[in-house]
């Protein structure tokens, strides 16, 4: 069997463009989803954040009529209040690396060069990286010298521009997530806003939303058999 690491925001807030705190935190779904069908295949997971600060679920991902049974599911996940610094994580120890999303990672996976290190080392070294939703945000942090980003030229799926202003924030956010990875030479193939969107490029496999979670976690399991 394999090991897994999940790398989860520690952001609580995520800083919109009038200077205004949005909380947030990791996504409840993208998490979880996966955490299970990885867990139920026999892999094992351990977690990662900036600094090693527990995370927090975005209540945002907590609005349905089963919160309080996520909510205690998520509380009983083994290491998720106990996460390694990101700094400290040898990347070659794992089979495969996950990000999931939330607007958290906006907030620090987007900037955090340890994050940013991981990631570059997985694309170059042929670890399976799998990310789903705005996880994708830390591809912006993994850059070459050159200050390239190490993703450049790759196509993914991620949380679409159209999805950001039917989700109401597209006009307070400092920056849109498929617009900058654009702009950062990656290929983002869009989907129809929340439709289940999975692109899988050599080791690099990514779902647009919250939608994508499962499919996400199908794949990375095929990347694993």
């Amino acid at each position: 069997m394999s090991s897994v690491l999940f790398v989860v925001t520690a952001a609580r807030r995520w800083t919109l463009s009038d200077g205004s705190p949005h909380p947030t935190g990791y996504w409840a779904e993208e998490l979880l989803t996966p955490y299970r069908l990885l867990t139920e295949a026999g892999h094992t997971v351990a977690f990662a954040t900036p600094g090693g600060v527990a995370p927090v679920v975005d209540e945002g991902s907590l609005g349905g009529d089963d919160a309080d049974e996520i909510r205690a599911a998520l509380a009983e996940i083994p290491g998720l209040d106990a996460p390694r610094p990101l700094d400290q994580v040898d990347v070659s120890t794992y089979d495969a690396v996950f990000y999931p999303g939330g607007h958290g990672p906006m907030q620090d996976l987007s900037s955090d060069k340890a994050s940013g290190a991981l990631i570059t080392a997985a694309i170059d070294n042929d670890i399976t990286l799998a990310m789903v939703c705005h996880g994708l945000a830390a591809l912006i942090a993994a850059t070459r010298p050159d200050g390239s980003a190490a993703a450049a030229g790759r196509t993914v799926a991620a949380f679409t521009d159209a999805e950001e202003v039917q989700g109401g924030l597209a006009d307070r956010a400092p920056w849109l997530l498929e617009t900058t990875l654009r702009q950062h030479a990656i290929e983002v193939d869009a989907a129809e806003p929340w439709a289940d969107h999975v692109v899988v490029d050599g080791n690099l496999v990514t779902g647009q939303n919250p939608q994508s979670s499962a499919s996400v976690a199908h794949a990375l399991l095929e990347k694993l058999a």
